[in-house]
Order: structure tokens, then C-alpha cells, then sequence
């Protein structure tokens, strides 16, 4: 699968839209099955990425339990291997509310490889026309067509944008 997924800018935290705020953020793995009705609205059919064996993990603004993004990923050769990123739909293109959930969605893929021993590597298979931007914007690497990686020093600064201990 290819990810897809604008990343709007490259933020502190999170931020409102609507006032400029910085808003805290957690994330946690997903422990239930989804269900048809948790992507009602979402571009990909999350249930798919599961039976591969990956796992998602979600973001959430602190203490709110409406979901602001997804990633599914799996440790797989040394590196969080990427399948699908989603920014949930209230938050895509320019008019979303909550700024900055893309990039945060790779910092989270970069703490679990962090986390696994994979020095905070991440792998995904681009779509063709976003190489560039994914170079530009999460510095990552192109190391056969179409497929990227994060490497150490990129991880390290999306780790730390977004994973404020």
C-alpha cells in the first residue's frame, strides 16, 4: 500500500485552527478490532491493515477520546514498517481543525521504532507524485522508487516536535 497523507506543517504539538493554541496530545495502540462504524468517514478501510498484521495506533488531543489521526505500522527488518496514515476526516486539507496531525503520526511511528531498538527508523512505500514532499518535509529518504525511509537524525527531530516527556 502507499501512504498518502499531506503533511501541513511541521508543529510544536498540535495546534487548534480555530484559536492558534497548542493543544497536548496522547496516543495509545488500538486493543479492539475495528469495526465499520470507527471508519465511517475515513479514506481507508482500516479492518485491511489489521488482518496484515499490522498494528494501528491512534492520536488523541489529552483527554479527549475523539481520534485526530491513525498509523499502522509493524516492526519488519529493523525498521517501523508504515502501511497507511490517515489524518481523521475532520481534520483533512486546510479547513481541518487540528494542524499538524500528519507529521505528529510519524513521530509516533518513530518513538515505536525507538522503542522496538530500531534507533526511531521508519520505512514506507510513497506515492509516486509525494516523494519530493516527503523529502522536503520529514526529511526522509528515497532509497529505491517510491520507497522512503526516516533515518536516525530526521526521527530525532519529529521525536523532538512531537513527544514531549
Amino acid at each position: 500500500m502507499e501512504v498518502d497523507i499531506l503533511i501541513d506543517r511541521i508543529t510544536d504539538c498540535l495546534i487548534d485552527t480555530r484559536t492558534g493554541e497548542e493543544v497536548e496530545t496522547e496516543y495509545r495502540i488500538r486493543e479492539t478490532p475495528i469495526r465499520p462504524k470507527d471508519y465511517k468517514g475515513w479514506k481507508f478501510d482500516w479492518s485491511i491493515t489489521e488482518k496484515n498484521g499490522y498494528h494501528i495506533y491512534e492520536l488523541f488531543i489529552k483527554d479527549n477520546d475523539t481520534v485526530q489521526g491513525r498509523i499502522s505500522l509493524k516492526i519488519d527488518g529493523g525498521v517501523a514498517d508504515v502501511e497507511i496514515v490517515e489524518t481523521a476526516p475532520h481534520n483533512y486539507s486546510h479547513k481541518g481543525i487540528y494542524a499538524g496531525v500528519g507529521a505528529h503520526l510519524f513521530a509516533i511511528a518513530c518513538q515505536v521504532s525507538l522503542d522496538a531498538g530500531c534507533d526511531g527508523v521508519v520505512a514506507f512505500t510513497s506515492k509516486s507524485d509525494l516523494v519530493r514532499y516527503y523529502t522536503e518535509k520529514l526529511n526522509a529518504v528515497e532509497i529505491a522508487p517510491r520507497r522512503m525511509v526516516i533515518f536516525e537524525e530526521a526521527a530525532q527531530i519529529l521525536l523532538d516536535k512531537y513527544m514531549r516527556k
